[in-house]
């Protein structure tokens, strides 16, 4: 594993921000999952509300997981549980209690259970990693941000290492380590608040230690997306060269061919099919993101707002391409 680079100016922004815990009760988490969460800055809500509420204004719902996955995610949420319960001081089975829950899209249990282990362990990088990236899922930018730079402060000493997945790919091979995704979640949170300039600088970062191809896809195909923002059209040509028709992507198939298009390799048409509508896959709301991107820089607006308007009409609206095609439309005013 290459050693994780992090940028002087960057460090100094973070060493000169407030480090502060959020406060809560650090009560026993019952099975109901019922606690006082007055002080985390989200509202648990029960399975019938909806969980977040877009940039547009719409109410987002929990995705409809097939029932032989959801049967599956029950009993590995039921195991994370009674983990958590029979040792709830552990710092694993906390991260594992909370990822469990966002895998079930309970996403405000999920930053409440995160909260409270900040509570035992206010110096968890790995806590705050997992904590803004959710609060990212929900739209609180903001927050993402600061619990994010508060993980690249928290880890700067700490070796690199691999993340064990939760959703493992069809190879059971995890391909994102733990620093690469604290740096490629908060370039994330930066890009959604138009920070282009920090956003850049964080996926520099995760560029930097990428050490296979699947985080150099990811990695690379948000930075050039970046750089387009920025109109630094030479730097996202650039950042083209590495990328081969064959790589070895076992995950990031979508970032993968979106790199592709960018390169002239595949066309738009090739990869976004707008007759899907709903029918997207999460795959397809990703693409579409990258898709309508291209056309926009290109100067076809229309094209674009159209499919960044499609793209809401999918219940996935976890995925960062979704949440990126809302933000465009919130800029814009064009929400449908």
């Amino acid at each position: 594993m290459k050693q994780r680079v992090i940028g002087i100016g960057f460090l100094l922004v973070c060493l000169g921000s407030c480090i502060q815990i959020e406060n809560t009760n650090d009560t026993q988490v019952k099975k109901s999952i019922v606690t006082d969460v007055s002080d985390l800055g989200v509202d648990v809500v029960s399975e019938s509300e909806h969980e977040a509420i877009s940039l547009l204004g719409k109410k987002l719902y929990a995705p409809i997981i097939p029932s032989s996955v959801l049967e599956k995610r029950k009993k590995e949420l039921a195991q994370a549980e009674e983990n958590f319960s029979s040792h709830p001081d552990s710092l694993a089975n906390i991260i594992w209690y909370g990822r469990r829950l966002a895998y079930l899209y309970q996403y405000k249990h999920a930053i409440q259970i995160y909260t409270l282990g900040l509570n035992k362990f206010p110096e968890s990088y790995k806590l705050y990693r997992h904590r803004g990236h959710r609060y990212l899922t929900l739209r609180y930018f903001d927050k993402a941000i600061q619990d994010l730079e508060k993980a690249v402060f928290y880890s700067r000493n700490s070796p690199n290492e691999m993340e064990s997945d939760g959703l493992p790919n069809r190879r059971n091979i995890p391909r994102n380590s733990v620093h690469f995704n604290i740096w490629y979640h908060l370039g994330m949170a930066y890009y959604m608040k138009g920070n282009y300039d920090k956003s850049v600088s964080a996926y520099k970062a995760c560029i930097s230690i990428a050490d296979n191809d699947d985080m150099l896809v990811a990695a690379t195909d948000w930075l050039y997306m970046t750089y387009r923002k920025t109109g630094n059209i030479a730097a996202a040509e650039a950042l083209l060269a590495p990328i081969k028709t064959r790589m070895n992507v076992i995950e990031n198939y979508a970032y993968h061919n979106r790199l592709l298009m960018y390169k002239g390799i595949k066309k738009p048409e090739q990869l976004f099919d707008p007759s899907k509508g709903s029918d997207m896959a999460i795959d397809d709301v990703t693409i579409g993101y990258g898709v309508g991107n291209w056309y926009y820089y290109n100067g076809n607006t229309d094209k674009a707002l159209a499919i960044f308007n499609q793209m809401m009409e999918s219940p996935y609206w976890q995925a960062f391409g979704y949440i990126a095609a809302e933000v465009e439309l919130s800029n814009l005013g064009n929400g449908s």
